[in-house]
């Protein structure tokens, strides 16, 4: 098997209110390439939040009495800690580490990551501002996919990536937030390895695998936010969602 992988160039700063997926279709086509029904787009976060507008600002949150206890103990700005706690289902970790805090947070959509997967870095001339993660990236990732249909004729997979640490491990790696008929994981419960050994456990996280591929050329300061992927044989799935990733609470060993 072999892949490609490219990033689209061209992509224009996102504004509230814009067609990404329309703004993905238009940027393939100008730099020569049109995507096909058997791609996989993989597309950041942060343009697709920025789109549905999903930002705060600073200056117009009122810090309650838990956020600022909160913010005593691990140094960051207590507004920031409150639009975290209003992100979350619940605060799991608290440390003061450089340069301005942690907070480990359950968002309410499962995630478990630093700060509830909120954002200040790429805004742009939005200072002051905060970027939250988007309501429903499984939602996202299906308008996306729509929206090239109609300009393209064309219904690639899409999926909605962001940066996620990992437990035991430093450093940052993309990982799939939401998905458009990408399955997240295939299951190979009841198969064989190469050997011909009942497999019992493994289930292979395909979405996510493609999603930290893609970090390869969402370079930080590229401007690169939508990569593509051809070539993979998959097959679709009409209900995928990324929420299969997310670990019921009772098997969180981690946490």
């Amino acid at each position: 098997m072999r892949l490609e992988l490219f990033a689209i160039p061209g992509i224009p700063e996102v504004q509230p209110g814009d067609d990404v997926g329309a703004i993905l279709a238009q940027a393939a086509r100008a730099s020569g390439e049109e995507l096909r029904e058997s791609d996989i787009i993989l597309v950041a976060q942060k343009i697709v939040s920025k789109s549905e507008g999903r930002f705060r600002v600073l200056s117009e949150i009122v810090p309650s009495d838990e956020a600022l206890d909160i913010a005593k103990r691990c140094g960051k700005d207590a507004r920031k800690v409150q639009a975290i706690l209003d992100e979350s289902s619940a605060i799991l970790r608290v440390s003061n580490a450089t340069p301005d805090g942690i907070i480990i947070a359950r968002h309410k959509s499962g995630w478990v990551s630093a700060n509830a997967g909120i954002d200040e870095s790429n805004l742009g001339s939005t200072d002051g501002q905060l970027l939250l993660l988007p309501i429903d990236p499984d939602e996202s990732a299906s308008r996306i996919a729509e929206s090239i249909l109609r300009c393209t004729g064309e219904k690639p997979g899409v999926i909605v990536t962001d940066t996620f640490g990992r437990p035991w491990r430093k450093a940052l790696v993309n990982v799939a937030l939401g998905t458009s008929e990408v399955p997240p994981i295939i299951s190979w419960v009841g198969k064989t390895d190469a050997y011909g050994r009942r497999l019992n456990v493994s289930e292979q996280a395909l979405a996510d695998e493609l999603a930290a591929a893609s970090g390869l050329l969402m370079v930080k300061n590229a401007g690169k936010p939508a990569v593509v992927v051809r070539g993979l044989q998959w097959d679709r799935a009409s209900r995928a969602t990324c929420r299969e990733y997310v670990r019921p609470v009772e098997q969180d060993l981690f946490t």
